[in-house]
């Protein structure tokens, strides 16, 4: 899509919305506020999506973490183990 595109409505931004693609809507929803910048149902909108936006990645971070807190508990499970090995090996 260009930006003289007919298709840079609200109700297109509306619809990349709800598809995920948040960075077209935002594009379509800045578009239109630079041709009407007293709208505030526009502003709102960008503002939604920018918050959509920060819970997503927070969401999409979610599993990362849970994987990094589970390597580090094998981590040192592992090093208690070798901690143990090099014990019963002085006996």
């Amino acid at each position: 899509m260009t930006r003289d595109d007919p298709f840079y409505t609200v109700t297109m931004a509306r619809v990349h919305a709800r598809q995920g693609n948040l960075a077209q809507a935002c594009r379509i929803y800045r578009h239109l506020l630079e041709k009407e910048p007293g709208r505030p149902d526009l502003v709102e909108a960008l503002v939604a999506l920018g918050a959509r936006d920060g819970q997503r990645s927070m969401d999409d971070l979610r599993p990362l973490f849970q994987e990094w807190l589970d390597l580090i508990f094998r981590y040192n499970k592992t090093q208690k183990l070798k901690k143990l090995n090099r014990i019963g090996e002085e006996k």
